[in-house]
């Protein structure tokens, strides 16, 4: 059975890092999920400093609050990565990673959604942009120095579709994760995230068995910027083919709600919304 999960950004105080990961296990169990997908950052209440310890911890939370650890995540290549414009950024980016590789293992998960660099950043307008092909290379270069750990610990990195403006066609994900003849890497594919240049189920069915995540999200072609992301069910994904795709290919991991914004006034409620949203699509509600 497909684990229905919930990401931890979703929550109030998640973008930020303030919200106690425990806490979060919780609720999420409160809202009807099976699992949670949780996020790093460089601290905060899942920071790089995390110890073994600290997740043997976290798993027994989870288990007492009756949720899986299903995969990671982190918003941490925003602001450096792999192919970042300086060395001293690129060799940060590979330090952290291959400390969320190590803390993702601890975990038990067998995902990590990975975002190796960006041509630009559309939240980041005064970032300069970087040419595509020095993003490729660098994004390589960077991936081949923290794939052979990610192979040793049992843990494929999800190159997720976000806008960024690279590897944006499933046939391109497919070279550009093919090249490195590895396990350990897959694509982590937001559905939401496609709709403004492509189809989803398109992009399941091409990937196949290269597919290591998903996220479900929910986006209006017409409004066609970041305000476009609503509810699921209320905007333009076709979730029958996207479920249909997802049978097809044989993916049986956790599909991951990544809920931002959240509601300005109880923001909760959209964590319930879309509990009742994720069943009707999973196909739990009569």
């Amino acid at each position: 059975m497909i684990l229905k999960s919930l990401n931890y950004w979703s929550m109030p105080g998640g973008l930020e890092g303030t919200l106690p990961v425990e806490t979060f296990l919780t609720k999420a169990k409160h809202y009807r999920y099976d699992a949670v997908e949780l996020c790093i950052a460089n601290d905060g209440a899942l920071g790089l400093d995390t110890d073994e310890a600290r997740c043997r911890e976290i798993l027994s939370a989870a288990q007492a609050a009756g949720v899986q650890v299903a995969s990671v995540a982190s918003g941490i290549y925003w602001e450096y990565a792999l192919a970042s414009d300086t060395e001293t950024d690129r060799a940060r980016a590979v330090e952290a990673l291959r400390k969320m590789i190590q803390i993702t293992s601890w975990l038990g998960c067998k995902t990590l959604l990975t975002i190796p660099g960006a041509v630009d950043v559309f939240f980041l307008p005064d970032q300069p942009s970087r040419s595509y092909n020095v993003v490729w290379d660098r994004s390589v270069a960077g991936l081949k120095q923290v794939l052979p750990l990610a192979e040793e610990l049992g843990v494929r990195l999800g190159i997720e579709n976000v806008w960024n403006k690279f590897l944006t066609s499933p046939l391109e994900m497919a070279r550009f994760i093919d090249q490195f003849e590895s396990p350990a890497i897959g694509a982590y594919v937001d559905v939401a995230n496609i709709l403004p240049y492509g189809y989803p189920e398109q992009w399941l069915r091409i990937l196949g068995k290269r597919v290591a995540g998903v996220h479900f999200k929910d986006f209006r072609r017409a409004v066609g910027n970041g305000d476009g992301f609503v509810d699921l069910l209320e905007g333009d994904v076709n979730w029958p083919e996207v479920m249909s795709a997802i049978a097809e290919i044989g993916y049986d991991g956790p599909v991951a709600a990544e809920m931002i914004p959240q509601y300005r006034f109880y923001p909760e409620v959209r964590i319930a919304n879309t509990s009742n949203a994720m069943d009707a699509i999973l196909g739990r509600t009569a």
